[in-house]
């Protein structure tokens, strides 16, 4: 039962985010709408930072789910299909949800900052971890060779790079600190063209991204030494 009304609250949570935004989520337009009182919902929430934790939480499995679910259509070692077929993903959903990927991955909502053993967080690392794990795949199969590591990087990058590594799961035999900044380079690359897609920063190019969306991609994953396939 307790899960159940967890999961009722959540759902309501998304619906008013998407119709709202997440300024627009409430403890109290939740309880009305459940015909519960405000106070009622901390059972089961300590505070909205928890509530919107959660939701974040299952946001980024859907995400990641939608991304395994990708690469699961294409045979195991269809190693380029894989990672053209991941990073469309991405795309797909970020445009199918942009309400929750703007909570995802948008200015925090509450003034308390994410915990990093958060569910929301772990769930992020999951997400972060199955492209780690096909970056680490075409290291691993001598697709390319990341660029040599800028010698005058000033030890605080170093150490910012050795952190995101770490936190990453990017640990492995082929990692290096030109390998983790060229993997950090290329997702900044993807992830800054989805962002200003979702986010409308590029109407003025056309109301359509899908043609530029997919030049941009050629270009990245040619650098990662994935063949190109069309969708």
């Amino acid at each position: 039962m307790r899960e159940a009304t967890s999961r009722e609250i959540k759902e309501i949570a998304r619906r008013h985010l998407v119709a709202h935004g997440a300024a627009g989520v409430s403890l109290r337009a939740i309880a009305r709408e459940m015909g519960m009182t405000a106070p009622g919902l901390y059972r089961y929430f300590a505070s909205l930072h928890d509530l919107l934790d959660s939701l974040r939480a299952d946001l980024f499995t859907e995400l990641t789910d939608a991304v395994a679910a990708a690469q699961a259509a294409l045979p195991e070692d269809d190693t380029d299909g894989r990672v053209l077929a991941a990073l469309r993903a991405v795309r797909a959903w970020a445009l199918g949800n942009r309400a929750e990927f703007t909570l995802l991955f948008g200015p925090a909502v509450t003034d308390t900052g994410p915990e990093e053993d958060s569910p929301a967080a772990v769930a992020g690392q999951r997400f972060a971890a199955a492209f780690v794990s096909l970056f680490d795949r075409l290291l691993a199969e001598g697709r390319f060779a990341p660029p040599p590591a800028e010698p005058e990087a000033s030890a605080e990058l170093r150490a910012q790079l050795d952190a995101f590594a770490a936190c990453t799961g990017f640990t492995g035999d082929h990692a290096s600190d030109a390998a983790t900044r060229f993997m950090l380079r290329s997702w900044v690359r993807f992830y800054g063209l989805v962002c200003m897609e979702v986010f409308r920063h590029l109407g003025f190019v056309a109301d359509d991204l899908g043609a530029l969306f997919e030049a941009e991609l050629r270009d990245l994953v040619t650098g990662l030494g994935v063949v190109y396939r069309a969708p």
